[in-house]
């Protein structure tokens, strides 16, 4: 499972909740559904694809992420 953030088309912002329905239905994991045109969840790697052929869907992005060297370890 990879963290995703799903950007939706803004004609599509009125049915947000239906596009949610249908990435579920796709294998999402949904979190959240933030109005202004963002769902965020989890989703199986070799999922995306199908993730982004979604009505009203705009991009599927993997969330990034990073970590910090523990504060103990030297400068490099």
């Amino acid at each position: 499972m990879v963290n995703i953030n799903v950007t939706v088309h803004q004609e599509y912002l009125s049915a947000i909740a239906d596009v949610a329905d249908a990435l579920r239905a796709r294998g999402m994991q949904v979190e959240q559904v933030l109005e202004m045109g963002f769902i965020t969840g989890s989703a199986p790697n070799d999922r995306l694809q199908d993730l982004k052929k979604v009505s009203g869907v705009q991009s599927v992005d993997q969330e990034l992420g990073y970590q910090l060297p523990p504060p103990d370890e030297d400068i490099q």
